[in-house]
């Protein structure tokens, strides 16, 4: 699967790393948020290195559906019911911060976007109430929300809605591109293809990667899930998978920037290009989102997607599609800062809940001031309210039902495990089958006509991983770690692949 922003390829080449260097600051991970905090620090004057396990903008940043907006579904009116509303307005002005940072950018580096109405709609009555309460919420907040149904609203189900100007819809892949381009003229370092697989902070800080070691005064985890034990950033929040479909669609698309408040959710916006026939438009839809790892198939979530476009927008053929990860706190605040026991010297971002492109800058904002030691009264009022806010007894009870899922997947997958003992019928074509040999789970994939073992133990706590026929991956439904099927991993907690499985016996390491 390749996102409609992916999908020239394009790159930004970073040089081979070198071990032994040492940095005012490493940040780890080349997507939205560590390429905005080293743009910034690199300009400070500070000695600055990214280091990427794969290609500028590899996950997330490359797969979202390049909305920039502070209108962002039933965000706020879910953080109103159980946090104050000077919470609220500091959450606003956090994404305001970085959304008009990010655009000062792009008009920078002549990258081209466009200001749109942003919609949080119902599909149905169930969902009017949620709309009333994102209205009363945005409202109080100081955003100029106002109610209106949009003219789209007989192409597509739209009973209420929630609207808010001069939003911003962007190609999330040219900017990030463009970012790291400016890092590297400013006199920033890029390593691509490094993956970090250790931070230490004593004797002195130090990551350990697969080429080698560098240490820095400062390390930046901007990698989604914070690849470290410490804080236990992956019981505070929970990784959410979704999926984009891009097609042609002939005649009018819809111009705004739509999300629905009531499931499944449907997240459209239109794509204003040149290229191909006059006659054909680019629509973007979204949504089908769940918890990384629970779905029964995500190969099927994509159909939905496809089967509701061609319903309501007839001749749409889809022409690509893609998923993104992201991670949800339990109060749906980023977590931003130093981590915990690091004695300053790591800090990170997490939490996003899919608006990376402000709440990332946002963060990169108030990392940038925290390394570069900006006075707090020099600091806008938001970076004070945020860092100081108190988890409620909603936000536990959140937490609770998220942790209360990971104990029953946990014991879920090693039971299913063993109803299925190796060996097993070869998989067909992108199918993975999960079995058992001695006790051990075995995770039983083809894929491009190779057919793989692996050990279907996860590597960060031991989780089973269940297969992504959409993807053809193995994703764990505890705390969101993916891998290839060969095991190599690709995004998560866990720091390891998965062992791969000999002809017998038990799993070996790589």
């Amino acid at each position: 699967m390749t996102s409609l922003w992916r999908a020239d390829g394009a790159v930004v080449a970073g040089s081979p790393f070198q071990p032994g260097q040492h940095r005012d600051v490493l940040v780890v991970g080349a997507g939205i948020t560590g390429l905005s905090t080293a743009l910034m620090l690199v300009r400070q004057g500070l000695d600055v290195t990214v280091v990427e396990a794969g290609e500028v903008g590899n996950l997330a940043t490359g797969g979202n559906t390049g909305k920039l907006s502070l209108l962002q579904g039933k965000v706020l009116s879910t953080l109103r019911r159980h946090h104050s509303a000077a919470l609220v307005r500091a959450y606003v002005d956090a994404n305001r911060d970085g959304a008009r940072w990010l655009t000062d950018f792009a008009d920078e580096a002549g990258v081209a976007y466009s200001r749109r109405t942003a919609f949080t709609y119902a599909q149905s009555d169930a969902g009017i109430r949620d709309v009333d309460a994102e209205f009363a919420a945005a409202r109080e907040a100081g955003l100029a929300v106002r109610r209106e149904v949009p003219d789209e609203a007989g192409r597509f189900p739209i009973i209420d809605a929630v609207a808010l100007d001069d939003q911003v819809a962007i190609d999330p892949q040219e900017v990030t591109l463009a970012l790291a381009r400016a890092f590297l003229a400013a006199g920033g370092t890029l390593h691509t293809g490094t993956r970090v697989l250790h931070v230490s902070v004593l004797p002195r800080t130090v990551i350990e990667t697969t080429a080698g070691f560098a240490s820095a005064r400062q390390v930046v985890l901007a990698t989604a899930a914070p690849i470290t034990y410490r804080g236990f950033y992956f019981v505070k929040t929970r990784g959410l998978r979704s999926y984009c479909v891009a097609f042609d669609v002939p005649g009018e698309v819809p111009d705004g920037l739509y999300l629905s408040v009531d499931g499944p959710t449907r997240s459209l916006r239109s794509v204003r290009s040149a290229d191909g026939p006059a006659e054909l438009a680019r629509l973007v839809v979204g949504g089908n989102g769940h918890p990384v790892g629970r779905a029964e198939s995500e190969s099927a979530l994509v159909e939905d997607l496809i089967d509701w476009t061609r319903r309501n927008f007839p001749g749409a053929e889809p022409q690509l599609s893609w998923s993104a990860q992201d991670y949800e706190s339990h109060d749906l605040i980023p977590f931003v800062g130093a981590m915990p026991r690091s004695l300053g010297k790591i800090r990170f971002a997490t939490g996003f809940g899919k608006w990376g492109l402000s709440n990332g800058p946002a963060a990169a904002l108030r990392l940038t001031a925290e390394i570069t030691k900006v006075p707090s009264s020099d600091r806008p009022e938001w970076m004070s309210t945020i860092s100081h806010r108190l988890t409620v007894p909603a936000d536990l009870g959140r937490g609770g039902v998220e942790n209360i899922h990971v104990g029953w997947e946990a014991t879920a997958g090693w039971v299913g495990a063993q109803f299925t003992p190796v060996p097993v019928v070869q998989p067909e074509e992108g199918q993975g089958v999960v079995a058992t040999r001695g006790g051990h789970p075995v995770g039983i994939s083809t894929v491009g006509g190779t057919t793989r073992a692996v050990s279907l133990v996860c590597t960060h706590l031991g989780g089973v991983p269940t297969w992504n026929d959409a993807e053809c991956t193995w994703d764990c439904p505890l705390h969101a770690s993916r891998f290839a099927p060969d095991g190599t991993r690709i995004e998560g907690p866990a720091l390891r692949d998965l062992a791969r499985l000999p002809r017998s016996g038990p799993p070996t390491d790589r």
